[in-house]
C-alpha cells in the first residue's frame, strides 16, 4: 500500500474556504492558521494520511522554519520563497513508486506543474468537499460504534446477567437497594 501525503498551500484555503475567510477578513490570520490546522488535522487522523501545511512568507517576513502541530508537518518558507515554490520543490522530493502525493490549491498553474510532476490535484473546494464527506465517514462510524456498544467501557468476561446478581448480592449485603 502507497503512503498517501497531501500538501496544503495553506494561505489558499484560507483564502477560499467561508470559516477561515471570516478569521482573515476579522485580521485573525494566526486563529486561520490554527484552525485550519486543526482541521486537517482530524482529517489526517480519520484516513491516515500524512499533511503538510505550507505557507509562504507573505504574513511572516522574515521566517523560515518547520514544525510539527496537531500532527500536521508545518511549513513557513524563507522571505523571498513562495509556497508554490517550496511545493514544486518538495514534491519532487516525496513523489516516488512509494509515495503518492496530492497537493490542494486552487491556482492552476500550480496544479499544471505539480500534475506534471506526477502529483495529484485538488482545489480549495475540493478539498474542503473531501473534509467534508470524510467527516460525515467518521460520524457515521462513530454513530456505528455507539450502536454496537463499542463505546461502552469493558466490564471482563461478565455476562450482564451475572452483573446483575452481582448487584443484588451487594445489595443484599449493604441493606441498600440498587436500581
Amino acid at each position: 500500500m502507497k503512503k498517501e501525503i497531501l500538501v496544503v498551500d495553506g494561505y489558499n484555503m484560507i483564502g477560499a474556504w467561508p470559516e477561515l475567510v471570516n478569521l482573515k477578513n476579522r485580521d485573525l490570520i494566526e486563529e486561520a492558521r490554527d484552525r485550519l490546522l486543526q482541521i486537517l488535522s482530524n482529517y489526517q487522523a480519520f484516513e491516515n494520511i500524512e499533511i503538510w501545511v505550507v505557507f509562504d512568507a507573505q504574513f511572516v517576513p522574515g521566517i523560515t522554519k518547520e514544525y510539527t502541530k496537531y500532527k500536521v508537518k508545518v511549513v513557513f518558507t524563507g522571505q523571498g520563497e513562495t509556497a508554490d515554490t517550496y511545493i514544486e520543490g518538495i514534491v519532487d522530493k516525496l513523489k516516488n513508486v512509494l509515495t503518492d502525493v496530492t497537493v490542494a490549491t486552487s491556482d492552476l498553474a500550480e496544479q499544471q506543474l505539480v500534475f506534471n510532476k506526477g502529483a495529484n490535484r485538488m482545489s480549495a473546494l475540493d478539498l474542503m468537499l473531501e473534509l467534508q464527506r470524510s467527516k460525515r465517514a467518521r460520524d457515521k462510524e462513530a454513530e456505528y460504534q455507539k450502536v454496537q456498544g463499542y463505546g461502552r467501557k469493558k466490564r471482563g468476561s461478565l455476562t450482564e446477567e451475572q452483573l446483575d446478581e452481582l448487584g443484588r448480592l451487594r445489595e443484599s449485603l449493604s441493606g441498600k437497594s440498587i436500581k
